[in-house]
């Protein structure tokens, strides 16, 4: 346990073990999972041509994952800087070479295509001119608690206009949150921690290093900066009575999980 005095002897100040880059690493690694076992139940060659579309952070670890095993992969996104992404300890490591573009016209080159752009992302019209082998979608929608969100949400739409042998929908969901990005989640369990904290006798008060991340990869397109910030502590707590703030967030991370069904 990381413990400090506070501002008196009477006071301590917690820090928890876990670092930010841990939980993101646990949710990635539970998407990518849930990704690569229904890949390997299709039973494909190794050589297999699959094209992932969208870096951030989805993406990059699904990449990671099937470089394990399968050895013609690229990765596509519109942000060039986010290449970098494949040398980082975000979502793992690339074992098989990975190809990166910004190429969008490539999306149709792959026998198995996953799109994990969200909202925003690869529109119906663009779907529509995909005729691959496996065609496979993040939900970007969590737990379907916000009716807005969920109108916004066109994955069915696109899913129907895609031709494909196989088609599949990646779910994340288990703590509540609106959307299934790997930020949000992670904010959802820190948040859920933070209040837990509160709950407790004796605790002060708490708080979390989370940022707003996505300026710092998407407007000052800073990855090395990003690294350095998410390897800080998660959550600091100040309270009279030492406990084990490590355990709370591992409890909140337990929570999630992810499936890929097929439709």
């Amino acid at each position: 346990m990381n413990v400090d005095t506070g501002i008196t002897p009477e006071v301590f100040t917690i820090k928890s073990e876990i670092k930010l880059i841990d939980i993101f690493n646990e949710i990635i690694d539970k998407k990518s999972q849930s990704v690569f076992d229904y890949i390997e139940s299709l039973d494909l060659n190794p050589d297999t041509r699959i094209v992932v579309i969208g870096t951030y952070f989805t993406g990059v670890g699904i990449v990671k994952k099937l470089s394990e095993k399968y050895t013609n992969i690229l990765l596509i996104d519109l942000y060039p800087h986010l290449k970098e992404m494949l040398d980082i300890s975000i979502g793992g490591k690339v074992i098989n070479p990975v190809e990166f573009s910004s190429e969008l016209d490539l999306i149709y080159s792959g026998e198995v295509v996953i799109d994990t752009t969200g909202f925003g992302g690869i529109n119906v019209e663009q779907s529509s001119r995909f005729d691959v082998n496996t065609f496979i979608i993040e939900d970007p929608v969590a737990e379907d608690n916000d009716p807005l969100l969920e109108k916004k949400n066109n994955i069915h739409a696109k899913l129907n206009a895609v031709n494909a042998k196989n088609k599949a929908i990646i779910k994340t969901q288990g703590i509540d949150t609106k959307t299934s990005g790997t930020m949000t989640l992670t904010i959802g369990v820190l948040t859920n921690v933070l209040n837990k904290c509160l709950e407790m006798e004796g605790v002060l008060y708490s708080a979390c290093e989370m940022g707003f991340f996505e300026e710092v990869i998407f407007k000052e397109q800073d990855i090395d900066k990003f690294i350095s910030l998410v390897k800080k502590p998660a959550l600091k707590v100040s309270t009279i009575d030492p406990f084990s703030c490590d355990e709370l967030i591992q409890e909140e991370t337990d929570k999630i999980y992810c499936d890929t069904y097929e439709t």
